[in-house]
């Protein structure tokens, strides 16, 4: 119920939600193609491919030139995204994207021969924007692809095409996954092709008995029609799947046997080949998220056998939860397939550890009482993994290597002379990173440095002449730490109107987002800008601020975030409530009858339950596309931190933390807003809230936004709409200006 976005550079939070608003994911962004010697790169610039030096600016190499991409007869080729073939003679290209949920996974490939000077089309018998997830075979002879829910290999020689299964239906999907593991797994590309090139392992995805959410569209016809989602709600077991490996010459899929629970189910949310072409390793959880084993399975017979597992007293978070390089797959290997990475809180922090292929033998990598918050690179050959951390500032991001042994401590590269949130993507031979940096005080800067010493090639050092220019006393933004009168220490941001008095009060508006998706309060620049707000806040005489409370996926250790566990709705929300009260106490100028609170997906879900569970202390609320009963939600994210409501006691919990729970006590002023065609969080969640409302006689002010989605961002003029309507209500009820 939020953003998610690779990080490839620095995009403001603030930014981002404008975008797209409140999706998990935003339209997809390729990472760096680096070439093999660790400095050049590729990258698609104004409508050519062209070949980069990290070390020189100036240098630049036409790979496939406009001429090239121009297909006879036809307009140049839009790049989305483009692939080497492993010996780099072909590229793939990708073009004309269609949006599947979340991403736009679906559109044309076309493969360009760098040798014979050849451009060509793939699925040439397929539908337009049919084609999925194309990829070179690692012996650059084919490439495999999803159309239809089924898999598909086509030989580059010839383009003939083959059809690897056949039985793929909406229900029954091949190569790819429903809706619920595309949205909480992060799984969207579903096949995966063996070292040698001569087979194709895949997952299967039964939805056939996952009931339909039915989503009503009302507006693209003069008689509305009924979309069906396969979404299966918290207490509804997951669609069961299989993982299978089919033989690129006979055709036939070998099953995997993996052992299930008949009626609650499992998940498998990770599988790649076992660094060989006998075997595939899998991450295989329970039900409830808080066991999981890693099995090797053997290929040939079927045969699965658990190597390594690991429980939770909450839940295990799975490496593309928190980690976006994974997202379409991935798995690290060491010694040739004799060691791989994983990475685990079982000690309180994330951290990586290295872990024999038995499963017997495991070495902690990185030490310390720090989270990993990303893994940059793995540079075997150096014995170096490169990783993000901030042990000091949980609003902060920086740099750091260890040694991949185990041994000595992490060294951090980042200057210590720029505080902030750095983000980086690391070469292959760690020599090189594009850089990106910024803080509240400091806009964005983009530069390519040399590692480990952390200077630009050029001598330019961008980010060091920004951050020693920025003038931070201009800066509005002021971040501090609240600490309630339950002990809990929060970090927070506020930003104070133009010309502040301090002897004056001011209207309060508390941004919150408040579950275990959303970190809000970032050291980076925009992040507290109000996007929705179609005026200048501080120039109106407002104080907007955030605050992270427990649960939010801030590096403050495993503790920080699973205290949550079967408490969203509540811990958070009491979390969220006393960090105000204590500003409210500590702070005179802050107006303690205008304050309002606001949020979206999650944290329209908390500012509901702020509105309704702490009344005396917010007076004006604004929740867009907000979850009022957990029941409603889907399996594998409100079960993950809810657990499994298999009995009353189990359900009982769910509507512990829901806002219809709680919506008679409604005091202050509402607005809920809602779009009907919401695939995420349904508008059936909007008509319990309004039943709610209505029983206990609670005036509200109601937006219903007709067949837009989550992101409620579709259609002409609806975007400034929704900006205006959010404003004029604030104003209205939650006066600007100093008293």
């Amino acid at each position: 119920m939020n953003i998610k976005v690779y990080r490839t550079g620095i995009l403001s939070f603030a930014f981002l939600m404008l975008l797209l608003l409140q999706n998990k994911a935003i339209a997809q962004i390729p990472s760096t193609h680096w070439a093999k010697d660790g400095y050049q790169y590729y990258k698609a610039q104004g409508g050519e491919i062209v070949v980069l030096d990290a070390r020189d600016d100036a240098k630049k190499t036409i790979l496939l030139s406009k001429e090239a991409l121009t297909p006879q007869g036809q307009k140049p080729i839009a790049v989305r995204n483009f692939y080497l073939s492993d010996d780099g003679q072909k590229v793939l290209l990708y073009t004309n994207s269609k949006k599947v949920w979340r991403y736009n996974t679906r559109g044309d490939y076309w493969v360009y021969d760098l040798t014979a000077k050849k451009l060509t089309k793939l699925g040439a018998d397929k539908p337009a924007s049919s084609l999925m997830f194309a990829k070179f075979s690692p012996d650059g002879s084919k490439v495999g692809y999803v159309s239809g829910h089924n898999i598909y290999v086509e030989t580059l020689a010839d383009n003939s095409i083959k059809q690897l299964t056949s039985d793929g239906t909406d229900k029954l999907i091949n190569g790819t996954f429903d809706w619920v593991y595309e949205e909480e797994f992060f799984c969207r590309d579903g096949f995966r092709w063996s070292p040698d090139s001569k087979q194709i392992a895949y997952w299967q995805i039964d939805a056939s008995k996952t009931k339909n959410y039915l989503m009503l569209n009302t507006t693209d016809s003069i008689y509305p029609y009924v979309k069906p989602v396969e979404y299966p709600v918290a207490g509804e077991a997951p669609s069961p799947f299989k993982i299978g490996v089919v033989g690129i010459t006979n055709g036939a899929t070998k099953w995997m046997e993996i052992p299930t629970d008949p009626v609650l189910q499992s998940y498998v949310p990770r599988m790649e080949w076992a660094a060989n072409n006998s075997e595939l390793i899998i991450q295989h959880m329970n039900r409830a998220q808080n066991k999981t084993e890693v099995m090797l399975c053997n290929v040939s017979t079927g045969k699965s056998n658990t190597i390594y597992q690991e429980t939770d007293a909450a839940w295990i978070d799975i490496l593309p939860e928190w980690e976006e390089h994974y997202y379409y797959g991935g798995w690290d290997w060491f010694k040739k397939g004799a060691d791989f990475l994983w990475a685990s809180e079982k000690d309180g922090w994330r951290h990586l550890y290295r872990i024999s292929r038995d499963g017997k033998k495991e070495k902690l990598i990185t030490k310390g009482n720090y989270d990993v918050m990303q893994i940059n690179a793995i540079d075997e050959a150096s014995g170096y993994v490169y990783f993000s951390a901030s042990p000091d500032n949980a609003t902060q991001k920086y740099l750091y290597r260890t040694k991949l042994d185990g041994s000595g401590k992490a060294e951090r590269l980042t200057p210590l002379n720029e505080p902030g949130t750095h983000e980086y993507d690391v070469s292959p031979n760690g020599k090189a990173a594009t850089h990106a940096f910024s803080n509240y005080y400091t806009g964005a800067v983009n530069e390519v440095v040399s590692l480990p010493a952390h200077k630009t090639f050029d001598g330019s050092e961008k980010a060091a002449k920004a951050i020693a220019s920025a003038d931070k006393s201009k800066s509005n933004v002021e971040f501090f730490k609240v600490k309630t009168e339950d002990g809990v220490e929060m970090d927070g941001w506020m930003v104070k109107p133009n010309n502040f008095d301090a002897t004056k009060k001011y209207p309060v508006v508390l941004y919150v987002y408040g579950e275990p998706w959303g970190q809000n309060v970032k050291d980076e620049n925009g992040s507290s800008f109000n996007f929705m707000y179609t005026g200048d806040m501080a120039a109106d005489g407002y104080i907007y601020m955030s605050i992270d409370n427990r649960g939010t996926p801030v590096p403050k250790g495993r503790e920080w975030r699973k205290s949550i566990y079967k408490g969203i709705g509540t811990v958070n929300i009491r979390d969220l409530a006393m960090g105000t009260k204590q500003l409210l106490k500590e702070r005179a100028y802050l107006d303690t009858s205008r304050v309002a609170v606001w949020g979206w997906s999650g944290g329209g879900s908390s500012t509901l339950n702020l509105m309704f569970q702490y009344p005396e202390i917010f007076k004006t609320g604004i929740a867009i596309a907000a979850v009022g009963n957990q029941l409603t939600y889907d399996n594998i994210y409100q079960e993950r931190y809810t657990g499994v409501p298999v009995d009353e006691a189990g359900r009982a919990a769910f509507l512990k933390g829901s806002p219809i729970t709680y919506a008679k006590n409604l005091k202050g002023n509402l607005l809920y807003i809602h779009g009907t065609g919401d695939d995420n969080v349904h508008y059936q969640n909007a008509e319990l809230l309004i039943n709610e409302l209505v029983k206990y006689n609670k005036q509200f002010q109601l937006m219903l936004y007709p067949n837009r989605t989550h992101s409620i961002s579709e259609g002409p003029g609806t975007v400034m709409h929704l900006r205006t309507l959010y404003t004029n209500y604030l104003r209205e009820h939650c006066a600007p200006g100093a008293r």
